[in-house]
């Protein structure tokens, strides 16, 4: 996993977080953050997360793709 793909799943990790803490207790930290939730900042970090997002959404299925695939292998000779 390349270390794109590896940040992408952080933020993503990082924005689910924000999503179940906003669903729960009614509180959105990125909004907190950048000073509401329609300030420059706060769309800017939107945005970066719902890219991260689909960058793993193309990784769900490179995975599926590789474990499709038959591996045979020749057993040795003794």
């Amino acid at each position: 996993m390349s270390k794109v793909h590896k940040i992408a799943l952080a933020l993503t990790i990082i924005g689910a977080l924000n999503w179940g803490v906003a669903g729960i207790f009614r509180f959105d930290v990125v909004a907190q953050f950048a000073g509401g939730s329609a300030e420059p900042l706060a769309r800017f970090i939107y945005i970066i997360i719902g890219v991260s997002g689909l960058i793993n959404l193309g990784l769900l299925f490179n995975q599926r793709q590789n474990h499709d695939e038959v591996i045979v292998s020749v057993p040795e000779k003794v």
